[in-house]
């Protein structure tokens, strides 16, 4: 059996991998978008499925006014004596010599169950990891955050001890790793075998130079010596690779003693250079060396697309439906809110078979929008929704969104004018600047259902849409869909971290929450 790159396709970066018993499960980080950390499970490295987001009150995670691109930034998902930990970091300012990354700790159970309020750690930096020892110890290291212009600000790897009767770090904290020459060094996850402390970082940034790379000591505070073949594994010296910016992961062991490092990597469309899929997630396989280090096991340190996968029962998932119509009384996993929670401005029963979003702020803001949207998961892909919407003024907008962040998307709105009544109209917005590119907005005469539909091939977006079932009609030009992409940040734009998503939205710019009513919504991968 063979594990296909990448397991978790679509914006699924910074992996903390972990097994309970026969269970697999990686948690990645979700930055802006909430509810906070996304967790999938798999019980053979090979299937992966979606099963919760732990983070989902808004006393555990409150993102109000949070920068694009900030929020949760490389959760640590482990276990110790029937308990779940998820250590995780709120990042408040990104593009500045500040970072402002305050660290928390949440524990539960039952991993789909409800996870505690947040214990609060330290904000000296951020990829916070919890390593459970084998004494009953627990330790915490974090990168530390250097804003001073004279020095690096990837300062090097912090520890710590958490004490668990305190709920809080105590004891001394020692920088115990500076990183190769590579720089960079971040994503820091401790780990024990035959007498050694092995420390994994991510290194080189999350673009094209990234890496990760491993050292050991006999001592958890060190000193860590470099593995002298190092990195662990690269993108970087071959452009040809599917998989680019291979870097930041973690390792897992299987029941039979086999090992897996779980990795953040980026796919580009060749023709452009850009990632609209952001930082995904890959698995490769690892073997020990004779002289005690873990190496990628088909000898070379870059990353496959098909990996040997380990020896356990194929356990395949329930293949998912790609419409939804809105019949359940509970939210499709798959759709997340931006910064916090939208529950009060939403509803699947008011009006059965049809989920009403009240219209919230403009997607400008960085408050309370009301928009929901899932990841993009494939290059090729088409998405599509019905509404029931009469605006009142030109400040009532609902309709279908191709989005990276509020600085860059396509959003084609059914939304009312003076002249024309209720219409249809296309917004774009790339590198923060706004557009509207039709000539003038298109009346629509039927009150009923508005279908709109787009659909994306690589770097080409296009727009549909369907009045009364009389099929389907192209409007607006062919738009450039790799501007939802991490790479693009061209002109002041905040692009970095995330990734493309498509999904439904409504503003009612007066604060009246004027209502849409969508009928269903369909993700079909081409």
């Amino acid at each position: 059996m063979k594990i296909k790159n990448p397991i978790l396709p679509g914006f699924n970066p910074d992996p903390s991998i972990l097994r309970v018993k026969d269970d697999y499960y990686i948690a990645t980080s979700t930055f802006e978008w909430f509810p906070g950390v996304q967790i999938h499970h798999s019980k053979d490295l090979i299937h992966w499925k979606l099963i919760t987001r732990p983070l989902r009150r808004m006393s555990q995670l409150n993102m109000t006014g949070n920068p694009n691109s900030c929020g949760i930034w490389a959760p640590c998902l482990s276990y110790d004596k029937g308990t779940f930990y998820l250590i995780y970091t709120d990042t408040k300012t990104f593009k500045s010599p500040y970072k402002d990354s305050h660290n928390y700790l949440v524990t539960t159970d039952d991993i789909m169950g409800e996870w505690s309020e947040p214990i609060y750690l330290n904000s000296s930096g951020f990829d916070p990891s919890l390593f459970h020892d084998d004494d009953g110890r627990k330790w915490l290291v974090n990168m530390i955050w250097d804003h001073r212009p004279d020095k690096h600000p990837f300062g090097g790897i912090l520890l710590q001890e958490y004490s668990p009767e305190q709920k809080k770090l105590a004891g001394p904290i020692k920088n115990i790793f500076r990183g190769s020459e590579i720089g960079k060094v971040e994503g820091p996850h401790l780990y024990k075998w035959k007498g050694y402390y092995y420390l994994l970082t991510a290194e080189g940034g999350t673009v094209l130079r990234h890496a990760s790379t491993m050292a050991r000591s006999k001592n958890i505070d060190g000193p860590y010596e470099l593995d002298p073949k190092s990195p662990l594994i690269t993108s970087y010296d071959d452009p040809t690779l599917e998989l680019q910016r291979a870097g930041h992961g973690s390792i897992v062991e299987t029941q039979d003693g086999e090992f897996y490092l779980a990795h953040l990597c980026g796919r580009h469309i060749p023709s452009r250079g850009r990632c609209p899929m952001g930082r995904e997630t890959s698995i490769q396989k690892l073997k020990w060396t004779d002289d005690g280090w873990l190496r990628l096991a088909h000898g070379i340190n870059q990353p496959q697309v098909l990996v040997d996968a380990p020896d356990l029962p194929e356990h395949n998932w329930e293949e998912e439906d790609p419409r939804d119509d809105f019949d359940s009384d509970s939210l499709n996993i798959h759709f997340q809110s931006l910064r916090v929670d939208i529950t009060d401005s939403i509803s699947l029963r008011e009006r059965p078979g049809f989920l009403r979003i009240r219209g919230g702020e403009s997607l400008a803001s960085h408050h309370k929008q009301s928009l929901l949207a899932r990841r993009q998961q494939s290059f090729i892909y088409s998405a599509e929704t019905a509404l029931d919407f009469c605006p009142e003024t030109f400040q009532h907008m609902a309709g279908l969104i191709c989005m990276y962040d509020n600085t860059n998307f396509y959003y084609l709105n059914v939304t009312w004018d003076e002249a024309l009544g209720k219409c249809l109209d296309i917004t774009t917005c790339i590198a923060g600047q706004y557009g509207f590119p039709l000539e003038s907005k298109l009346p629509l005469e039927n009150e009923g259902l508005i279908c709109l539909k787009a659909e994306v091939h690589y770097d080409k977006l296009k727009f549909s849409y369907s009045e009364n079932g009389r099929g389907w009609m192209r409007i607006g030009e062919v738009f450039d869909a790799s501007t939802l992409s991490d790479e693009f940040d061209e002109g002041g734009g905040d692009a970095h971290f995330t990734g493309a998503f498509v999904g439904i939205c409504c503003q009612d710019l007066t604060g009246m929450q004027h209502p849409a009513d969508f009928d269903y919504f369909e993700y079909r991968e081409l």
